[in-house]
């Protein structure tokens, strides 16, 4: 071989290597070379006892491979793409320079997609080769689903990415990953903030999830409809609501032939009790058992009747009337936006299930304890009324105040008590009151004793908005049906028991019972037992629908019209381009951070009652 044709060969050795080896060390596959012309020589390229070397240039062309190899990294993160995706990717990197703010309005979700996407050098995460892949056929197929969680599948607007162009398949791409995580968002926090709802009587965290954690869980899951779940609220009454509306709509859509046929008003006889061939139907829809053959409107089947009439706002008969079988038919049933709005709400709650809680039904007027996750006691309570209402919260129980003084709030004297006084001198004293001016204002107190309105004990969570849980001495009150008549506070029917309950969930040790609580009473002094080493928790909720332990559908009066904002408030959502909960125009009110000692002392000067 010639001395020029050496020459030749080695030189195009070292372009070749420059070339090729970044390329192969970024992982690359390459097909094998044909010529054979690469950084190393194969055998037979040379004469025996040749060395094929090729001598830079100068000490800067010796370094050049490591120091080429280093730039292209940087240079050039897409070299490891696809061809197909490679094109892809350089229009989103396009798109996250100069129109990711059109796409994703919010400023944190902005910010976690284009770190998610630099972190894959912008390969996309819906395509593959440019193809649409399994993830995000899953994905589309779980958005389209979105209805069986109580939200709306038209919210959420889905690429189609056969026949398009790469600039229209990145654009198709980000805009798959805004739906996907707005979808998450609904799914976890709600579709809007809850102040919308009502501004002043909530204090719920409502924490949307982190887009960050949205775009790990969804990219790295083998199953996407799986990854997506954790997002969905853990609460069991959550899902048995998702069960109960799946059911619902499944009546619905089977027409006219779920529907109960009108025909003569059926009245309870219990000495020849009418029969009708709509009876086997309408047990069933109200799940009262029986034989299909049986078509008497019996005693049971008229109780329960009664019983659908005073959850849906009609009048308790116990009579089949037009308007009953209108309200039981489905294609007029107004329970699926019951259901829809009370499962809007359960997003509103921690993330975190509190094993040990105590969980207050407002409308259904019901108070249960829970350990461990099981029932282990239950009680009626009073509520607000509805021009003061209950509110929602979830808050740690703090202690148990056995002689409680109340300190009577600044609205309720300042609205009832001095006009009262104002009205008729020396009232309050006689009703137990002391008034005394403090810093320019009126103070108004009741010590201890039967006289309270608290009672002989209150149940402390310490919260913004003053409310707390008592004993009172109107104990005839537990005797309604509708028992919404305190200024917000929950009235608790057997207070000694449930602090008995309360405080060996926590001192198990200290064996409290009703009567032990009760003996503390005599002195008048005021005495705490503290829950805080429980912890328990305290759960305020709204459930005008609800599934009960036999798993049936409850369905309670919507005292306080939230179930009508909380619809309108969705409408209004839907109606936005792009609704936040987070971000500059709607940040989410963030849990109030707990209080210090003497703050807590100072949130118990006044209880609502």
């Amino acid at each position: 071989m010639s001395t020029l044709r050496v020459d030749q060969i080695l030189a195009s050795a070292a372009i070749a290597f420059t070339l090729v080896a970044p390329v192969q060390a970024l992982g690359q596959q390459t097909d094998p070379p044909q010529s054979g012309l690469t950084g190393q020589a194969k055998v037979g390229d040379t004469s025996p006892g040749e060395t094929l070397t090729a001598p830079p240039a100068n000490a800067a062309q010796a370094a050049a491979p490591a120091s080429t190899l280093e730039q292209d990294r940087t240079a050039d993160p897409l070299a490891s793409l696809d061809p197909a995706d490679r094109a892809i990717a350089e229009r989103v990197r396009d798109l996250l320079a100069v129109k990711l703010d059109r796409i994703f309005t919010d400023e944190k979700v902005q910010a976690a997609v284009e770190a998610f996407y630099q972190k894959r050098n912008l390969a996309p995460l819906w395509l593959d080769k440019g193809v649409e892949n399994a993830r995000s056929k899953a994905v589309i197929a779980r958005l389209k689903n979105a209805d069986a969680d109580g939200l709306d599948h038209t919210d959420y607007k889905t690429p189609a990415f056969a026949g398009l162009s790469p600039d229209a398949l990145a654009e198709a791409e980000l805009s798959l990953t805004q739906t996907m995580l707005t979808y998450a968002r609904h799914l976890q926090a709600g579709r809007m903030p809850h102040r919308q709802v009502r501004e002043d009587n909530i204090a719920l965290p409502q924490r949307a999830p982190d887009p960050a954690v949205v775009l790990a869980a969804v990219s790295e899951a083998n199953d996407v409809g799986l990854a997506l779940d954790q997002f969905s609220p853990p609460y069991e009454n959550y899902q048995k609501l998702k069960a109960a509306l799946a059911q619902l709509r499944g009546k619905t859509a089977g027409g006219s032939g779920d529907a109960i046929a009108p025909g003569r008003v059926l009245t309870l006889n219990r000495k020849r009790p009418m029969e009708d061939a709509r009876v086997p139907q309408l047990r069933e829809r109200l799940g009262v058992s029986g034989e299909a053959t049986d078509l008497r409107y019996d005693e049971k089947l008229a109780e329960a009747v009664k019983e659908y009439q005073r959850s849906n706002d009609l009048p308790p008969t116990g009579n089949l009337d037009a308007r009953t079988v209108k309200k039981l038919n489905p294609t007029n049933d107004n329970r699926i936006d019951t259901i829809i709005a009370n499962m809007e709400r359960w997003r509103w709650y921690h993330r975190d299930v509190r094993k040990s809680r105590v969980e207050v039904n407002e409308p259904d007027f019901t108070l249960k304890v829970i350990q461990d996750g099981r029932q282990i006691w239950t009680s009626r309570v009073v509520i607000g009324k509805p021009s003061m209402p209950s509110p929602l919260l979830a808050q740690q129980m703090d202690s148990i105040s056995i002689n409680p003084t109340w300190k009577v709030p600044a609205s309720i004297v300042r609205n009832e008590y001095l006009p009262a006084e104002a009205k008729e001198p020396g009232t309050l004293a006689r009703m137990g009151f002391r008034m005394k001016r403090v810093d320019g204002e009126v103070e108004i107190t009741m010590p201890p004793g039967g006289l309270n309105p608290l009672g002989h004990i209150r149940f402390n969570f310490f919260n913004r908005l003053t409310v707390f849980q008592h004993d009172t001495p109107d104990q005839y009150l537990f005797a309604h049906v509708v028992r919404a008549e305190s200024h917000g506070c929950m009235r608790v029917q057997d207070a000694p028991k449930y602090a008995e309950v309360l405080a060996g969930m926590v001192h198990p040790e200290e064996q409290w019972t009703a009567e032990k609580v009760k003996s503390l009473y005599a002195d008048g002094i005021e005495q705490e037992i503290s829950l805080e080493s429980g912890p328990i928790w305290i759960y305020l909720t709204y459930q005008t629908a609800f599934v009960d332990d036999a798993g049936k559908l409850q369905i309670r009066r919507d005292l306080y019209n939230l179930d009508s904002r909380v619809l309108a408030a969705i409408k209004e959502a839907q109606a936005r381009a792009n609704p936040a909960l987070e971000g500059k125009s709607e940040p989410t009110m963030a849990a109030p951070a707990p209080a210090g000692p003497v703050q807590r002392r100072k949130a118990t000067d006044q209880v609502r009652s």
